[in-house]
């Protein structure tokens, strides 16, 4: 029992207990912590609500809302200085790369030939569908894609409006430029 009277008397010590002031600091840290949690979520509530006022496809009908009509030179287009128009034109800028790069291929692996059939003097570089299919494949798996937007552009020429892999390997893409 003397073991047991020891330990009882160590418990009772005022430096094992804590301080009342550490309760109401936690306290303080705590409640200081819940009220920037609920400023910071009225904030986005409020920053939110206002979005929501310029949203289309927001449910809300608010006379506020404006819906860009077609024929409007923004009708189609993110809002200037998004992140959306942001993303559209890197889209375009990878894309013209890519369209570039793919001239250069045509170049590269093209024959030179006399113009055919259009009644102008000078030389164009074509290759055959398949051929440029077998070197553009370790370049990209997006071939047709880019051949349909160059044509878009003009730089290239082919017969058809889509070409196939096997059906069409026979088809001249002429490089316009």
């Amino acid at each position: 029992m003397g073991t047991n009277s020891q330990s009882a008397t160590v418990m009772e010590t005022e430096d094992d207990s804590p301080a009342p002031a550490q309760f109401s600091d936690d306290t303080a840290v705590c409640i200081a912590s819940v009220k920037g949690l609920k400023e910071n979520w009225q904030k986005w509530s409020n920053e939110h609500q206002e979005y929501q006022k310029h949203n289309p496809f927001s449910h809300d009908t608010r006379p506020s809302v404006v819906v860009p009509q077609r024929g409007q030179d923004d009708y189609g287009r993110p809002l200037q200085g998004s992140m959306t128009e942001q993303r559209g034109k890197d889209a375009h800028t990878h894309i013209s790369r890519e369209v570039q790069e793919l001239c250069e291929v045509i170049r590269n692996i093209g024959e030179l030939r006399d113009r055919a059939g259009s009644g102008r003097d000078g030389k164009v570089i074509t290759v055959e569908f398949g051929k440029l299919f077998e070197h553009y494949v370790t370049i990209s798996n997006k071939l047709v894609g880019i051949l349909l937007r160059a044509r878009k552009q003009r730089l290239v020429e082919f017969e058809g409006e889509m070409l196939w892999q096997g059906q069409d390997d026979h088809v001249t893409i002429t490089l316009l430029q």
